[in-house]
């Protein structure tokens, strides 16, 4: 990755020298041997006094490549847009792929999406606004309307010349729909298919009718799963009446899986991700908050361990302990709650009161392991078996206790329609040693005489 940061940086930077000697055609000739993605990454990278003359030196399908290729979460693409005239901004809209144009007209406010709505032709304007309205996270706001489809009563040959003709337009060639006159959809075809079968076959009879298909207001992550398990490069999406709407690519199933994972990765550390390039002032601003909320979760632990100092006086080895069950009761916490939040995701096998029994017994499992393996070393180490069983058991407890909240909690915020990964790790971590201080103590108090009289 370092290399290709290096590389990358090289590349802006002898971009940048034939913009500034003025070596116009080498500059084009230089950025379109570039890779697709690299073209982007290099625009992106460009001084915007160099980017002023970049747009006016490329062709408009270059630039629609450019931001067909950016990402919009990592770029201000709409920045990037709003540096060229509108009517140059809106000739690139309309030669980008509809889903990837709807995407940045999404970042934009409501009056600037219809100042390049409306310098845009009619057909291919209301081709995007209609992809606007879908919800954010649903198929219909991933899918393209770039495909290839067929009616069904073509032939082989037939189909290939089409393919040859829409191939340019469509944002993927791997299958092509086969329709009905009313666009039901009645089938797909791989390219493979129609290579290696007779140029005057009927399509039908090579049309594969077994259909896998989503609705638009299907959740991205569902459609990224039905994709993985079927090894699918491109799904069709159709409404209530079986229509073809679009298909979704497999580069858009990419990126939605990306996006699930810094979610999740977000959710269990209780910050953004996402934005590993923020300046430290901005990266601070998000993490304090989270950080004082589990602050005053965790003044609740150290008042509760304060109301035990009786106990701890009357028996100081007890403080050597509370940091170990703390600790590891937190952390069986967020494997519970890194299991569930996956269950949660890609759904499970079993049923919920099976997955909760599963959990349970795990749960008492890995309680009763810990809980022995403390006891012995505390045993030995300490000589005195009686406090060895004391900090064994509270270990067990403790674990159990956590195990079952780490898979609780997510699992009960999903039901009432929140994200599960709402419940974060530091979250998690901070309410288990709420809990196992309590359950230490409490175990401790039973077992006091003996720890004084040994």
């Amino acid at each position: 990755m370092a290399e290709q940061i290096e590389e990358l940086n090289q590349t802006i930077q002898h971009l940048s020298d034939l913009i500034q000697s003025g070596q116009d055609n080498t500059f084009i000739d230089s950025f379109e041997a570039l890779h697709e993605y690299e073209m982007a990454q290099a625009y992106a990278g460009l001084p915007e006094q160099f980017r002023s003359v970049a747009w006016r030196l490329l062709s408009d399908d270059i630039l629609a490549s450019v931001f067909d290729n950016l990402d919009v979460d990592e770029v201000d693409i709409v920045a990037l847009l709003k540096e060229m005239p509108p009517r140059r901004g809106a000739r690139i809209l309309q030669e980008m792929y509809a889903d990837n144009a709807a995407d940045v007209l999404q970042e934009m406010p409501p009056r600037l999406v219809a100042t390049y709505l409306s310098l845009m032709p009619k057909s291919e304007a209301d081709e995007v606004r209609q992809l606007i309205n879908y919800d954010e996270q649903t198929a219909g706001s991933l899918m393209s309307t770039e495909y290839l489809a067929v009616e069904e009563n073509l032939h082989v040959d037939d189909v290939m010349h089409l393919v040859k003709k829409q191939a340019l337009e469509a944002e993927s060639i791997s299958y092509v729909y086969v329709l009905d006159k009313q666009e039901h959809l009645m089938g797909v075809i791989s390219l493979r298919d129609l290579l290696t079968h007779a140029d005057d076959l009927p399509v039908i009879n090579i049309t594969n009718e077994r259909i896998i298909s989503v609705k638009a207001g299907d959740d991205q992550a569902d459609v990224a799963q039905i994709v993985a398990n079927y090894n699918f490069l491109s799904i069709p999406v159709t409404d209530d009446n079986n229509r073809l709407l679009g298909v979704i690519t497999v580069d858009d199933i990419v990126d939605v899986i990306d996006e699930e994972a810094v979610e999740y990765y977000s959710g269990l550390a209780a910050v953004n991700v996402s934005q590993i390039n923020d300046t430290p002032w901005h990266s601070a601003v998000k993490r304090i908050p989270w950080l004082i909320a589990l602050l005053l979760l965790g003044m609740t632990t150290a008042t509760l361990i304060s109301s035990y100092d009786g106990l701890v006086r009357r028996a100081s080895i007890l403080a050597a302990f509370i940091s170990l069950i703390t600790g590891t009761a937190g952390n069986a916490g967020t494997q519970a709650l890194a299991l569930a939040v996956r269950r949660i995701a890609v759904g499970s096998d079993k049923n919920g009161l099976r997955d909760f029994f599963s959990e349970v017994i795990a749960g008492i499992l890995v309680g009763i392991a810990t809980g022995l393996s403390v006891f012995i070393v505390v045993a030995l180490w300490k000589q005195n078996v009686v406090l060895g069983f004391a900090v064994g058991l509270a270990m067990t407890i403790a674990i159990i206790v956590a195990n079952l909240a780490g898979y609780l909690i997510p699992v009960v915020i999903d039901k009432i329609g929140f994200d599960p990964a709402v419940a974060s790790g530091p979250f998690i971590t901070t309410l288990s040693d709420l809990t196992s201080v309590l359950i230490y103590f409490n175990v401790a108090q039973l077992f006091i005489t003996h720890f004084i009289g040994g």
